[in-house]
């Protein structure tokens, strides 16, 4: 076994002993919380006290959720409904608050969740670190204290009774077999764990197929606003830019009519003027094309895309592309203006003097990532570009996620569900 494997496997079994900790701890403790402050809903009390220990409930949930993703990539959805936006205040708000709790069926899967969290959750738990700590053992055993473990008869070491020397290293062989086993399987019983942690905190098939349908509407209506803004845009641009100076150009053209006998100087530098209007023109209608979908992009695909795009920007940029193939075309213009809107963002804010784009499929995933070592700070919040980009992706189920703190660096990642032609 490799270094890098084995440094895994003891990783897993010291977070099989940070989890048994909350198991016994925290999912025992809000159990019976729980259970008590439900209970006391008969008299009143509990009405007060229940919102505020599921609350705690679905904290505690989410921060397994949370860990289940960072640590066995064992991604487990959020299946709580929404409250309502015109939730009052006060003791009618609570009381109002409490019913909804009461009234998600994944609230008693919470509650359902904490009883075998702390009972087979816990076992799931331990197993790698106890595994690696009973292999520990075996070494203490055959460095002589086998003689303080055996003063009252033979210490059972598994299925071997040790009370002398041999015995002892019988029990280091047993411990080394042990070790050798938690190396193996150390992170299978890890991913266990959080497997059945999804088995209830995940959302059920009628949840699921709720939650998809009340995306899918988000989406639309996004992908319609957004396709309303493109048009307005496009008709903004043309009326502001080209058809201006076509209209300029037609009344010169007008003018040197009228001009070509009386003045012929005059009506050469008019038709100089018009000529210049047309080429800007021109070359205003091939910008605004490019804004459409970019002609590079439909003739050589996103990776060659994005890097002409990397190309024109004023700091050092790298890209990084490993493709086998192409997608769609729906796919390959909202993840290029995606890449653009952050690439601009970055130039704009970060402060940033050198940007790297990675982009690569795998496991039915488009995956494009911005880093830069600006200074940080950015968030998707209502506004703001980021949010807009967000807005773009999750017309395609795409998701988009940042890591920006203060000081930086900045990584932008955006996935989306895609197969390759």
């Amino acid at each position: 076994m490799d270094a890098s494997k084995m440094r895994g496997s003891l990783l897993a079994g010291a977070r099989g002993l940070a989890l048994t900790l909350m198991t016994l701890v925290g999912s025992t403790v809000l159990f019976v919380f729980t259970v008590v402050s439900i209970a006391l809903i008969v008299i009143g009390v509990g009405v007060f006290t229940t919102p505020g220990v599921l609350t705690a409930v679905r904290a505690h949930a989410n921060n397994r959720r949370l860990l289940a993703a960072e640590w066995s990539g064992v991604r487990i959805p959020v299946p709580y409904r929404p409250f309502p936006a015109d939730l009052r205040t006060g003791v009618t708000g609570r009381v109002e608050r409490c019913t909804l709790m009461l009234k998600d069926p994944a609230t008693w899967r919470d509650l359902l969740w904490l009883l075998v969290d702390m009972t087979a959750g816990c076992v799931t738990a331990v197993l790698p670190g106890a595994l690696i700590a009973y292999a520990a053992q075996s070494v203490v055993l055959v460095a002589g204290l086998w003689r303080v473990f055996a003063e009252g008869g033979p210490y059972w070491y598994g299925f071997v009774p040790v009370d002398n020397r041999p015995t002892a290293l019988a029990a280091l062989v047993l411990g080394l077999g042990l070790f050798t086993a938690a190396m193996r399987y150390n992170p299978a019983l890890l991913h266990a764990h959080f497997t059945l942690a999804k088995s209830l905190l995940a959302p059920t098939e009628r949840r699921s197929l709720a939650q998809r349908i009340d995306h899918l509407t988000e989406t639309r209506h996004d992908a319609v606003d957004a396709s309303a803004s493109e048009l307005r845009r496009i008709e903004r641009d043309l009326h502001d830019g080209a058809q201006a100076r076509l209209v300029a150009m037609g009344m010169n053209l007008s003018t040197v009519e009228s001009l070509i006998e009386k003045d012929p100087a005059q009506a050469k530098k008019l038709i100089a003027m018009a000529r210049e209007s047309s080429a800007e023109a021109l070359t205003e209608l091939r910008d605004l094309v490019r804004g459409i979908h970019p002609p590079v992009l439909a003739e050589r695909g996103l990776g060659d895309a994005v890097r002409a795009l990397a190309l024109r920007l004023p700091i050092e940029s790298e890209v990084a592309v490993r493709m086998a193939g192409r997608t769609e075309a729906p796919v390959e213009s909202a993840a290029y203006f995606a890449v653009s809107e952050v690439l601009t963002n970055a130039v704009k804010h970060s402060g940033a003097d050198r940007v790297r784009v990675d982009i690569h499929h795998a496991d039915g995933m488009l995956r494009l990532s911005v880093d830069d070592g600006g200074r940080g700070g950015a968030t998707v919040g209502a506004g703001s570009g980021l949010s807009g980009i967000e807005r773009r992706l999750g017309a395609f189920d795409g998701v988009l996620a940042v890591s920006s703190p203060a000081g930086g660096p900045t990584r932008v990642t955006m996935e989306i569900p895609c197969t390759l032609l």
